[in-house]
């Protein structure tokens, strides 16, 4: 009976996994033009000599940052530089590579050259035939009586030769595959040792998976024509190796009636047949299969012992491998995830949690609620679920709502018809009009007004509107997301906020963490906005001296991202030196480091004593009338009262010059 014939996928060649082709390409720097080849081993970068690429370079730190192979990729991480490593013009603590990617480490830039695609390999074929097992030349083994799976006793191991000698080949086995990574790789190892230690002809290895028929990997080797060859095989015997666990050996098989119509037998003449089967912890992962053409070749007990102990070891070799790739496929799949077009620097946890937030619900067209502190980045949260959403090629309409008037901010979102006010002399498209098919960003939407926060829920009710003056209802088709920095829940209760249109809005919610909950972003902003406010103003910023950067660390940015940028811009416009220092930062930032008891510039802590005295005299002049106090400064009093805490002012301190200031009275 002819067996059917199926094509089954190869692995690719071990050389072309072990012997990578990533490299990197110095082109700019002082290594300019030379070509650093990358190998499974780690490559730091750094000033110092012992680095395997050494940058004779200031703003380099002595150990900058480090690439190593990750799963099929390379990862480059930041160990903490001074300046920052950079790619793509973006800061990084850690970034899988891609093929292009510019790497800015100080002066120097590197190109990462990465890998090929692998060749698909569809050249094996996997042939099977249905004959019966032969009768009278077969012999079976089973696991409990492999010896060497058995634990050692002398009754059981002599000390032959032949023993002696096969122990030595499992040990050299077991070491030869600590050397080799990759399933592919390891396959092909095994391949290479039953070959080595038997007179077999033809060897391959046939994986399979739970609930998943035929074989989900085939690779095999042919002694004189090398690997990646067609393979040929007995699905009889493959059935008693996998389904009853059992290592199989038939000689003699021309000889046998049972195989008088096996084409995968006939054709090469096989004349000896030996398959074992692949199993870890009561897991059968396939079967290793043997064969031979020659007259002279038989296959003893002996070697079936041996090659039922072999593909033991391998399968646990092969079943590590197979985890590690399953592994880097859901690392990648949530690398590819996580990949998502956006605007915004950070890789703390909860940013992290912010890109996994806009990835699930990009696709999506529901409402979404962003919460958060003023200058935390909301629109750029809203811009990013816009840009990687089905309506990225539509447009994105962005309206702060306390920037506009009640009075005119009804005919911006509405729009209005000719003559519906004094001064409407033409018919106006409103922002959400505009917006259509595309996405419309509502800004500290708790400022809206009553009557428009009763529109505003129309058109989330019936995705319609009419413009101011009008009476035809119009269609609308556009996704709402909407911001605030305060907590709508609290304002609905309160009455300042309606509720269902708080309800309406708070489909999908998040919280953007504020800058000081997440410190470890702040070198990375830092560094960001140092790089571009250098190209901007065109006054070359290497980085930030370590001073000014541990300013930066203790300062509590009650203006999060935004006073961050703005100190940052500040401080490349007045400084006069390659790298930020502490006296070219906003003075509200070293206060509050000088008030935590760290040393900042002598001049700086100057004028923090001659604050204090001002202050102090003031509010000494004022009998300690606060308001007062704060009119003979000429500051207002909330700032008075501000400074007074920055400062260090403690309540004990003025209490020893009777000068305990009162709050002023609110409004």
């Amino acid at each position: 009976m002819r067996g059917n014939t199926g094509r089954m996928k190869h692995d690719s060649d071990p050389e072309s996994i072990s012997s990578s082709p990533a490299r990197l390409e110095a082109v700019a720097g002082p290594l300019e033009g030379r070509t650093f080849p990358l190998t499974e081993g780690d490559l730091s970068i750094g000033r110092e000599p012992c680095n395997q690429i050494s940058l004779l370079d200031s703003l380099v730190s002595r150990r900058h940052c480090v690439i190593r192979r990750n799963g099929q990729g390379f990862l480059i991480e930041d160990l903490d530089s001074r300046n920052s490593t950079f790619v793509n013009n973006v800061p990084v603590k850690h970034r899988l590579l891609a093929d292009g990617d510019q790497i800015r480490i100080g002066k120097s830039i590197l190109v990462f050259q990465g890998l090929p695609q692998e060749p698909s390999g569809d050249n094996t074929f996997l042939h099977l035939d249905y004959a019966p097992t032969p009768s009278g030349t077969t012999e079976v083994l089973r696991k409990q009586d492999a010896i060497y799976l058995q634990p050692a006793q002398s009754d059981v191991l002599g000390a032959t030769q032949r023993t002696v000698r096969d122990l030595n080949v499992l040990f050299n086995f077991s070491k030869s595959l600590n050397s080799v990574h990759g399933l592919a790789a390891i396959q092909h190892k095994v391949l290479e040792a039953v070959l080595e230690i038997s007179l077999a002809d033809r060897a391959s290895i046939l994986l399979t998976e739970d609930r998943t028929e035929g074989f989900t990997s085939v690779i095999g080797w042919d002694r004189r024509m090398g690997p990646n060859q067609p393979i040929q095989v007995s699905q009889t015997i493959l059935n008693q190796v996998i389904e009853e666990n059992l290592a199989v050996l038939c000689n003699d098989v021309h000889s046998d009636e049972a195989f008088g119509e096996a084409v995968s037998l006939l054709v090469p003449r096989v004349r000896a047949v030996l398959a074992v089967p692949l199993e870890v912890q009561g897991k059968l992962l396939g079967a290793l299969y043997l064969d031979t053409s020659s007259q002279d070749t038989r296959f003893d007990s002996a070697l079936l012992q041996l090659v039922t102990a072999l593909g033991n070891v391998a399968a646990l070799a092969i079943e590590n491998a197979s985890h590690l790739e399953r592994l880097g496929d859901e690392y990648r799949r949530l690398q590819q995830e996580l990949n998502i077009e956006h605007s915004m620097v950070g890789e703390s946890q909860g940013m992290r949690e912010v890109y996994q937030f806009v990835s699930r619900v990009a696709a999506r067209d529901s409402t979404v609620l962003i919460q958060g502190e003023s200058g935390t980045g909301k629109e750029l949260v809203a811009r990013a679920i816009h840009n990687n959403s089905g309506r990225a090629d539509r447009p994105f309409v962005a309206i702060n709502c306390a920037a506009i008037v009640d009075t005119l901010l009804e005919s911006e979102l509405f729009g209005h018809e000719k003559g519906a006010f004094t001064g409407a002399v033409a018919q106006k498209k409103g922002k959400l009009e505009i917006a259509e098919g595309g996405t419309v960003f509502l800004d500290e939407v708790d400022e809206l007004a009553a009557p428009l926060q009763a529109k505003l829920l129309r058109v989330l009710q019936e995705r319609e509107f009419e413009r101011v003056g009008g009476t035809r209802p119009i269609k609308l088709d556009i996704r709402l997301i909407a911001a605030t920095n305060l907590d709508l829940n609290e304002a609905s209760c309160n009455g300042k906020f309606r509720h269902d249109l708080y309800y309406r809005l708070n489909v999908i919610s998040i919280e953007i963490p504020p800058l000081r909950e997440r410190v470890d972003d702040i070198p990375l902003l830092a560094a960001y906005f140092t790089a571009r406010y250098s190209d901007k103003v065109k006054r070359r910023v290497a980085g930030i001296s370590p001073k000014a950067r541990a300013c930066l660390l203790r300062y509590s940015w009650p203006g999060n991202v935004r006073e961050l940028e703005n100190a940052i811009e500040r401080a490349v416009v007045l400084g006069s030196t390659e790298l930020i220092l502490p006296e070219d930062l906003p003075d509200s930032i070293l206060e509050e480091t000088a008030s935590s008891g760290e040393s900042v510039t002598a001049l700086h802590l100057g004028i923090r004593e001659a604050k204090k005295n001002l202050i102090e005299q003031a509010i000494e002049q004022a009998n300690g009338n606060f308001t007062e106090a704060a009119g003979i400064l000429g500051v207002h009093p909330n700032h008075l009262f501000r400074l007074v805490r920055t400062l260090n002012l403690t309540p004990k301190r003025l209490r020893t010059l009777n000068l305990i200031p009162k709050r002023p009275r609110r409004a």
